[in-house]
């Protein structure tokens, strides 16, 4: 089948918007060829404009856990719309999705934002004015969105797109960063013995999910929040992606709630919003209450808790039952143990990594449980593999250093598409590997 329409809206973007995407991964750099341009999705698959439907393994990044048009979210939203879009004044429905929220994880007090940059930028700025300290730690290879300050060493669509260093982005702004590898303790604790008294807070990923998926060790994150309690320094766990999508209660709830620790700032993002631009934060209530209009912190915006959003949000997180995620374990598991067993047989290496339902395949020999372990897959098999699967209906992210996620909706028909066209994919990616030694 022909892509003919997706090529020339192509043509058409790229005259107009730079690259012809508004979020540099969806162009396909990493992989080649012209980006799908999609006209609908139902359930767990994706219809592009010229007809072609796929098995959809990326899920708007992560918040379509009902999978695409759920009948219920449909339903709210359409209910809110007839009542208006935008208010600039406070509404019923962010109160309750704000509650939710509460409800569910560790923090007292949660502000509603309308994306995952926003939220970590004002987490960053609330944690500096409740310390009166400056410095921020960071992990290489986690991302928290575009922010100036937390590009440096960045995963996600930097190492996607190799983009070397942050352009645009004076050094005054990151002089103020300190970049440890993940997973590394004696960084972690090289760093706060040096620089303690200095550090207003330390960001990490709650398992990282923006250099492929890579849970923490047992324990890193309770170290963490150790070690940032010892120092007085706050402990931010950035759960924009892992939140209610690693599990009913995200990353904390697989570890966290066990182990014993919890963070004193949380960012939140993706299923938050059913698929809506909305994100929020939160944490401690002494925190939180810095923020203006109680304390001197500052922090707004025109669009934060939008009715329609919070309602998606509301309506997606209400329906998200232990069934639901039984389901999306299942199928992630299906999913996993046979790209292991396709690739296994073709003799592509590669690591399947996991955090919760999040997972990725690392087209990479050996463990991987850092940026540089990350860097050294082979993009080019991916790309090879990448393509085979999408000749074959099954929609992967466009980027080796992504996660794939699965939802509910995703029924047998659907898991039997992608498992059929995981062979003929790895076999392609052994011949990429092949064409480069000879």
């Amino acid at each position: 089948m022909t892509h003919d329409r997706s090529d020339a809206l192509f043509a058409r973007a790229c005259a107009v918007t730079p690259g012809g995407v508004n979020s540099p991964v969806r162009a396909f750099r990493a992989v080649g060829g012209t980006p799908r341009f999609i006209r609908s999705a139902s359930g767990a698959r994706l219809t592009d404009v010229d007809g072609r439907e796929y098995v959809d393994l990326v899920g708007s990044w992560g918040p379509m856990l009902l999978g695409h048009a759920h009948p219920e979210v449909m339903a709210a939203v359409r209910d809110a719309l007839a009542r208006g879009t935008s208010y600039g004044a406070p509404t019923e429905a962010e109160v309750g999705l704000a509650e939710e929220i509460v409800g569910r994880t560790p923090v007292d007090q949660v502000r509603l934002v309308s994306s995952g940059t926003e939220a970590t930028m004002s987490a960053i700025r609330l944690a500096r004015g409740f310390t009166g300290r400056d410095v921020v730690v960071k992990f290489a290879g986690c991302y928290h969105g575009h922010v100036d300050a937390l590009l440096a060493s960045a995963g996600s669509g930097l190492t996607t797109l190799a983009v070397p260093g942050t352009p645009g982005v004076p050094e005054t702004a990151t002089a103020l960063t300190r970049v440890l590898p993940y997973n590394d303790r004696d960084a972690v604790a090289a760093l706060f013995a040096e620089e303690g008294d200095r550090i207003a807070c330390l960001i990490t990923e709650a398992a990282a999910g923006n250099m492929g998926v890579i849970a923490p060790d047992p324990g890193f994150n309770r170290f963490l929040a150790q070690t940032c309690a010892d120092h007085g320094a706050l402990f931010v766990s950035d759960e924009v992606m892992t939140g209610f999508r690693a599990s009913r209660l995200g990353q904390w709830g697989l570890d966290g709630a066990l182990e014993g620790w919890a963070p004193d700032l949380m960012t939140f993002g993706k299923v938050m919003g059913g698929g809506f631009p909305a994100a929020a934060f939160g944490g401690r209530a002494e925190v939180m209450e810095m923020l203006s209009p109680v304390g001197p912190v500052y922090q707004a915006g025109t669009l934060s808790g939008n009715p329609i959003a919070a309602t998606a949000g509301l309506t997606t997180l209400r329906l998200a039952t232990d069934d639901v995620y039984a389901r999306i374990t299942a199928v992630g598991d299906a999913v996993k143990d046979a790209a292991d067993k396709a690739l296994s047989d073709s003799g592509v290496p590669h690591v399947v990594s996991s955090a919760g339902t999040m997972f990725s395949v690392f087209f990479a020999d050996g463990p991987v449980r850092d940026f540089e372990d990350a860097q050294r897959q082979d993009t080019a098999a991916y790309a090879a593999f990448f393509h085979a699967m999408l000749d074959r209906g099954v929609y992967l992210p466009p980027s080796a250093y992504e996660a794939w996620f699965v939802s509910s909706m995703h029924d047998d028909a659907a898991v039997e598409t992608v498992l059929a066209a995981l062979a003929p994919a790895a076999e392609a990616a052994a011949a990429a590997r092949e064409v480069r030694r000879g």
